[in-house]
């Protein structure tokens, strides 16, 4: 340590003696200030600055803009905005357009976004006009803080003051509409422009990806190539996000190869996600194996990418290679393994990951926010509140997911006690409202769920979007208020979407109303006729009330228009292995001890009163056989396995892939009061907890 002080305090003696040398030496004044700026330029650290800094005050040449705005740049560059905006403030009275255009630029470089917007508006103030340098700093930060009103005034300051064919401005306002969701308006900035460059395509590109106008994109990108623009790394990067299909994913790589840039890594990397995107992982997989030197970003993208694809135990093996090539993970790596841990649902693996994210004190709100998220998700509120409220620092993304958590568990008063607390600090946006609207509909707090849907607006300025409506709808449906259901979709200023019918049909299924439930299907099939569980579910509405012909034409239906049923499948993780079991399973080398124990334990249930549903046998057999059928679904031969396989007391977690079955869910209820073990089912919609007979969501779902 005290060699390393002796370095440092040498080679900050040589700049003094070089400041004096430099100042006391210059042949004529040109020279000398070419000294200061070299000097300026080449400071590495702070204190090395703040000496050449000194000097300048005490040659009395403090006041000269040249040596200002290079000392402003460098103290920005170094981090020190607070120096560097002290020193801008100090000569501020100058209207030099360039010291503004610093001063701004540090501001944005340093992320202080806002304080850059507070600059500028100061600046039109004080009667200085910008120009083409200014706006494409100005919109980067409009683009970050997703500001568009902002950005539309200072594009309006662009078309008074003629830059608008510029081509930099161009391109930084394509992008700044592109981040805040505005594409459209960023085509036409993109078609009224005289001159473009390949930024120009690829900021177009880029608009498109980042609003999921995927076609658009791909589209613009082989005009760009007809109009013989070569293409660099960062269209390609661009396009490659939209790419949804394999050929697609081949013409790009061809497109790759031809123009020489094959050996680049980032693109590469993004090869990888790509093809995982379009389903091909084994060639997302060849190209990881085929890069020499994998760096951070490589084996992320890898991980990333078999989490997308609901693979992750391949996404934890990969990430144990990692660790074993001392590769050292970032908050980007932590964030892929949590979404492959909450694919998992595993309890286990969560506090495996939450433990490697504290042993190394990664402080970061958003890799946080997802730990609050995977403990939900893998069935523990304890844990999740516990991770909420160590968080430092929490926004409006935190307190939205814990709430959420509240909701999905069936705790709804606890998220309505939760809501009101943010609401003392925080500004609730529109994920918050879903998040609380979700939260009252699980619970049937309905009365709550209106004043919380009624105060959007009138409270916080936040307009209802289409998925708050479709929260109301459910809320509605789930407490058999369908009418009044339908009457609320009749008087929404929107046209109602797949999420809005959808929870719809879904409440007809659960209260058994055909005309109501014939009707969202029929606007179902008309926009998202390619999802089979809306066939699956008016088909089954039709069988729970013996219309077996109209259930058999649903059906057929499906099988002509080649729409195939998803299959329903459970998870449950024991000592670290994760198993999977289908309906009637019998692939697993517990077999017949499964069955067994299943027979025993239906028995146990029956004389505990358990009487089997048979309308959710929904196959035209004798009842003697629909009830075998449900004997053997998958939820109740993973926990019959679980319980076979873990100590006595031990939690039971599974995961059902669909909605859990209504007679699993009794079944399940018996249960857990028979053999005395808090179960717990996650499925496609919510989480129940079962415990002495009871499940959480109070037969409420």
């Amino acid at each position: 340590m005290r060699l390393l002080y002796m370095q440092k305090l040498t080679r900050l003696r040589r700049l003094q003696h070089q400041s004096r040398l430099f100042f006391s030496e210059a042949q004529t004044e040109f020279e000398a200030d070419q000294c200061i700026i070299t000097l300026i330029k080449q400071c590495q650290t702070l204190r090395s600055l703040k000496t050449v800094h000194a000097s300048i005050l005490v040659s009395h040449r403090h006041q000269d803009l040249f040596f200002v705005t290079n000392l402003i740049s460098q103290y920005a560059s170094l981090g020190s905005v607070s120096s560097a905006f002290s020193l801008f403030s100090a000569v501020s009275h100058f209207s030099d357009l360039f010291l503004w255009n610093v001063m701004i630029r540090a501001f944005v470089d340093n992320r202080h976004f806002d304080r850059s917007l507070h600059l500028y508006a100061q600046m039109r103030r004080s009667g200085v006009e910008p120009d083409n340098f200014t706006f494409p700093f100005v919109f980067k930060a409009c683009a970050n803080l997703r500001d568009v009103e902002f950005g539309v005034r200072v594009h309006k300051d662009v078309v008074d003051l003629g830059y608008q064919s510029d081509v930099f401005v161009g391109n930084s306002l394509i992008a700044m509409y592109g981040k805040c969701g505005r594409v459209e308006v960023s085509r036409r900035v993109f078609d009224e422009m005289p001159e473009r460059n390949v930024v120009t395509w690829s900021s177009m590109t880029g608009a498109y990806a980042q609003n999921g106008c995927y076609e658009e994109g791909l589209l613009l990108f082989k005009r760009m190539l007809g109009e013989r623009f070569k293409p660099n790394r960062v269209v390609i990067l661009n396009v490659m996000a939209c790419v949804r299909r394999e050929s697609e994913a081949d013409d790009i790589c061809r497109v790759v190869l031809d123009n020489g840039l094959d050996l680049d890594q980032s693109l590469q990397n993004a090869a990888m996600v790509m093809y995982s995107r379009c389903g091909r992982m084994d060639m997302a997989r060849k190209f990881f194996n085929g890069i020499l030197n994998k760096d951070l970003v490589s084996w992320t993208s890898m991980i990333e990418a078999y989490a997308q694809a609901d693979l992750p135990l391949e996404a934890f093996e990969l990430f144990r290679q990692m660790i074993l090539r001392r590769v050292l993970p970032d908050h980007v790596t932590f964030l892929s393994l949590i979404r492959a841990c909450s694919s998992l649902a595993s309890f286990h693996q969560a506090r495996m990951v939450h433990g490697i994210i504290v042993r190394g004190c990664y402080d970061n709100q958003l890799l946080d926010t997802a730990v609050v998220d995977l403990y939900v998700k893998c069935g523990s509120l304890v844990y999740a509140r516990k991770a909420f409220d160590r968080m430092h620092g929490k926004n409006v993304i935190s307190w939205s997911t814990m709430i959420s958590g509240y909701g999905m568990h069936g705790h709804g008063r606890e998220a309505l006690s939760l809501f009101d607390q943010m609401k003392l600090s925080i500004k609730p946006d529109h994920i918050t409202f879903v998040s609380v609207l979700s939260a009252c509909s699980h619970a049937g707090l309905i009365d709550e769920g209106w004043e919380c849907f009624n105060s959007m607006l009138r409270d916080f300025g936040v307009t209802p979007k289409s998925e708050h409506y479709a929260c109301m709808v459910d809320m509605l449906g789930r407490a058999g208020k369908l009418r009044e259901a339908q009457h609320f979709i009749e008087r929404i200023p929107i046209r109602p979407d797949t999420g809005v019918w959808g929870a719809l049909l879904g409440a007809c299924r659960i209260h058994s109303n055909v005309e109501l439930g014939e009707m969202a299907a029929k606007s179902l099939f008309d926009l998202d006729a390619e999802n089979p569980g809306r066939y699956v579910i008016l088909s089954n509405i039709y069988a729970s009330s013996g219309k077996r012909a109209e259930a058999d034409r649903i059906r057929a239906l499906m099988k002509r228009k080649g729409v195939r049923k998803v299959a329903g499948h459970t998870i449950i993780e024991i000592k670290n292995k994760v198993y999977t079991f289908v309906a009637g399973d019998r692939s697993q080398p517990q077999a017949d001890l499964i069955y067994s124990e299943l027979t025993k334990l239906m028995d146990r249930i029956r004389r505990e009163g358990y009487t089997p549903d048979l309308n959710f046998a929904l196959h035209d057999v004798e009842e003697e056989t629909k009830e075998k059928m449900l004997s053997v679904h998958s939820e109740k031969l993973a926990i019959v396995f679980g319980l076979m396989n873990s100590g006595p007391g031990s939690v039971i977690r599974i995961k059902k892939n669909l909605r859990v079955c209504g007679d699993c869910h009794t079944a399940t209820k018996f249960i857990s009061k028979v053999t005395d073990r808090e179960i717990i089912v996650r499925d496609a919609h919510r989480f129940h907890h079962f415990k002495e007979g009871i499940c959480s969501c109070g037969d409420y779902w």
